[in-house]
């Protein structure tokens, strides 16, 4: 199998994209900026799923599902709001197409316009704060810890797989609390789900942090964000989670009687992660042979590859393979044994190199009269010849060590790309020449922040939420400054 990437050196740009439809997880579709989601990329996805609704249920959350259109006047109630999205949104106009005049051509029913137009959901506040008004009467309607899993459209001009697409899948969580104080801690709690979820699962490490007053997320009073880094030396927002105060509950009026017996807004928080994921996942670990999964997340953790010249040989290894595939189950390890006659070993090696499978068995009849396998990782591409006593206890250690391998390498580069820079001169050349996060003091102005953009097409990626306070001077204007902030350019 000829897999024909290109380098990360080379090009990281091409090499992601190459990859992203080499190793079977997406392609583009028919449709601008809509992308066709494979088996394999779904599969991955589904895990990311039902990790992330296992962690929510945990947490006391339950999912429902609200409606795609949304009425247009439902977004002119949240001023802010609006803005945020009015130059993403799909609009629908009519309900009705009809045949042309030539009886073979399909055109829009000019006499179907509907009376008002229907937004094509950018995200849920509107509509789920409208029907929360109908929900909540009393303190004894609260908290609501609902979560649906959906697709959402953002008309994205230029697009990359899972990146940015114009539709994409995610969840979006959506509470409602009596007080100012519980909303708060549940915008935190999720943030640290988000974070658990990224470092324990993805293998990925993050920044945790609150985005400042010119990134926030549209009607938000606080945006909480995790932050990953790339092998690029670009940032990825991996994950948000906003406390939005009583500003939707306003919007539609939802009021309830609290336990004094007085009305009172409701306190709101949303959050969600999406299939960007999926980008980050593949960009964080991969390399160029390929995608590299870690095995918490990997639909196939383990494949056994028989080599053999004839039947009678590949029926003594199935025969062995087969009670090995029970015993890895048995442990809850996804295995897979490929035993298919239309593929040479070499080109299956290749296709699970490719695919990511961190663990790869191969035995032949020499391994079957030594009572042994040939034992492969993803992550260091070494091999060993393993005995077969135990092995399937061996394996699932060598699982564990390949996850933790993982995140400390990514970790490992993460941390020696947060550079201190202390003038502007610094700052530039660090983002030119080395990338990564760059901690430097800023004045607090959106001004500053979006001039430093202008220059440098870096943003502030968050204000860590382990920073210490410390007084400075702001990298670019030289005025005062409360700490350091972590610049970066990002997807």
């Amino acid at each position: 199998m000829s897999k024909n990437l290109t380098t990360r050196a080379e090009d990281y740009s091409k090499w992601y994209n190459e990859l992203v439809v080499k190793a079977d997880l997406a392609e583009n579709s028919g449709v601008r900026g809509c992308m066709v989601i494979k088996p394999y990329g779904y599969a991955i996805w589904e895990k990311m799923q039902s990790e992330l609704d296992r962690m929510f249920k945990e947490t006391g959350h339950q999912n429902a599902y609200f409606p795609l259109f949304i009425p247009k006047s439902y977004f002119s109630k949240e001023a802010s709001h609006v803005d945020g999205f009015a130059k993403e949104c799909a609009v629908v106009t009519h309900y009705r197409l009809k045949t042309g005049e030539d009886g073979k051509s399909i055109e829009v029913d000019p006499e179907a316009k509907l009376e008002e137009e229907l937004i094509v959901r950018p995200t849920s506040e509107t509509i789920i704060w409208d029907t929360y008004r109908k929900w909540i009467q009393s303190y004894r309607d609260l908290p609501i810890l609902v979560n649906q899993w959906a697709n959402v459209v953002r008309w994205e001009m230029r697009t990359r797989l899972f990146l940015r697409t114009a539709e994409f899948l995610w969840q979006e969580g959506h509470t409602a609390h009596a007080t100012e104080r519980e909303a708060i801690a549940e915008a935190e709690q999720m943030m640290n789900v988000y974070a658990d979820f990224a470092e324990n699962f993805m293998a990925i490490p993050v920044v945790k942090g609150v985005k400042t007053a010119n990134e926030r997320f549209a009607g938000a009073v606080e945006t909480y964000c995790i932050e990953a880094l790339m092998q690029d030396g670009k940032a990825l927002q991996a994950g948000t989670s906003h406390f939005l105060g009583q500003n939707f509950a306003k919007a539609f009026d939802v009021k309830f009687v609290n336990k004094e017996g007085k009305q009172d807004f409701v306190w709101a928080t949303s959050w969600g992660v999406s299939t960007r994921l999926m980008g980050a996942l593949v960009m964080t670990h991969s390399d160029d042979n390929g995608l590299v999964l870690p095995p918490n997340l990997a639909p196939i953790q383990v494949v056994i590859v028989p080599i053999h010249k004839n039947d009678e040989q590949l029926e003594s290894i199935s025969n062995q393979v087969n009670e090995l595939v029970k015993e890895l189950r048995k442990l809850g390890i996804s295995a897979k044994y490929d035993d298919r006659d239309t593929q040479r070993p070499g080109f299956k090696f290749a296709e699970y190199e490719l695919k990511g499978v961190p663990v790869r068995l191969a035995i032949g009849p020499k391994d079957l009269e030594n009572g042994t396998y040939e034992v492969a990782r993803r992550d260091t591409l070494s091999k060993e010849t393993v005995s077969k006593e135990g092995i399937a206890v061996y394996i699932q250690n060598l699982l564990e060590e390949i996850q933790e391998n993982l995140f400390t390498k990514a970790l490992n580069y993460r941390d020696t790309h947060i550079t201190e820079v202390n003038s502007f001169e610094e700052f530039k050349e660090v983002l030119e020449n080395k990338g990564g996060f760059v901690s430097a003091h800023w004045d607090g102005t959106t001004e500053t922040e979006e001039k430093i953009k202008e220059l440098t097409k870096a943003t502030i990626r968050c204000i860590a939420l382990d920073r210490v306070e410390e007084a400075g001077t702001c990298v670019y204007t030289g005025a005062p400054s409360k700490g350091r902030v972590l610049f970066a350019k990002a997807y």
